[in-house]
């Protein structure tokens, strides 16, 4: 018996590791884009360098992580059989072994090296910021988000979250609204631009994240924080408040529609021109192109509230 679990373990612990190393690659394809689905494994799918960079930084940490945990389980069970009291009754007097020694002390070191080189060009990617194309100032408050535009006349959109019976309504029209994240009024960006996000809050500390961007931030009273995020994919990128921050804290999410430059300008002039209504339509049509239901999305504008 002990013959064939020395002569199968290799095996077996190869197996183990491809079926864990493969498995979030598979849970990866059926991850959504914007916000997580039902029983999802895994970390959003990514929509910005960042976050693709965050993305490989972590399945390389899981894979150390996971070769560890093999090689570690291998060793114990070889120790428990090759020298339990019964294999070997008369155990060895040997304190020192130099190899060993040094093995132990230089592979850890290499590990750490392995993992810190990809982890600092990642923190140093994050916080070197390009030349913004836009800029936007997020305000936390209890619980809701505002988001300011200063460089389209300092505008100002609330969002707040859709209850229950909001989002049934839009539902019924084919735009899809997620529970617990849809908001009345989401922010715009255009694709594959560069958005500064200056960060603060009214009240208590909150913090701004969306996922799929890589971006997460404290939003502090009294201080400007930032972030910045390159989105390469068009669509509804959804995000929560992730700094515990009191009552309502579940219910205080961000929504940002990712949107082409014409669509953006367009909604901005809408914007500027005070007519919200007409940038209701604008991100209403939108939202059912992108949803894939352009023949209603034709008429959105005219059954548009």
């Amino acid at each position: 018996m002990l013959k064939w679990i020395r002569k199968c373990m290799p095996q077996t612990a190869l197996a183990g590791l491809l079926a864990l190393l493969l498995a979030p690659g598979a849970a990866m394809a059926a991850n959504g884009l914007g916000h997580s689905l039902p029983g999802q494994m895994g970390l959003q799918e990514a929509a910005t360098p960042i976050a693709r960079e965050l993305h490989a930084f972590y399945d390389l940490t899981n894979i150390v992580i996971i070769a560890i945990a093999i090689f570690v389980l291998i060793l114990m069970l070889y120790v428990m059989f090759r020298f339990n009291e019964k294999r070997n009754p008369t155990p060895s007097t040997t304190t020192h072994h130099t190899l060993l020694e040094v093995a132990w002390t230089v592979i850890p070191i290499l590990i750490l090296v392995l993992i810190a080189i990809p982890s600092f060009k990642l923190l140093m990617n994050q916080y070197t910021y390009p030349k913004p194309d836009l800029t936007i100032k997020a305000i936390g408050n209890a619980w809701f988000w505002e988001h300011e535009y200063p460089d389209y006349g300092n505008f100002n959109i609330t969002s707040n979250m859709l209850t229950d019976e909001e989002v049934a309504a839009r539902e019924q029209k084919g735009i899809p609204s997620p529970r617990l994240l849809s908001v009345d009024n989401e922010i715009v960006v255009p694709v594959n631009k560069v958005v500064h996000v200056l960060v603060t809050s009214n009240d208590v500390i909150h913090n701004w994240t969306v996922q799929s961007f890589a971006s997460k931030v404290d939003a502090v009273p009294g201080r400007i924080t930032s972030t910045w995020f390159q989105a390469e994919k068009e669509g509804m990128f959804y995000g929560q408040c992730s700094e515990l921050c009191g009552l309502n804290h579940a219910f205080m999410p961000i929504a940002v529609r990712v949107v082409s430059d014409g669509v953006f300008n367009e909604w901005i002039g809408a914007m500027q021109a005070k007519d919200r209504k007409k940038a209701r339509e604008i991100l209403d049509k939108v939202a059912l192109e992108q949803a894939g239901i352009k023949a209603v999305a034709e008429n959105a504008p005219s059954q548009a509230r």
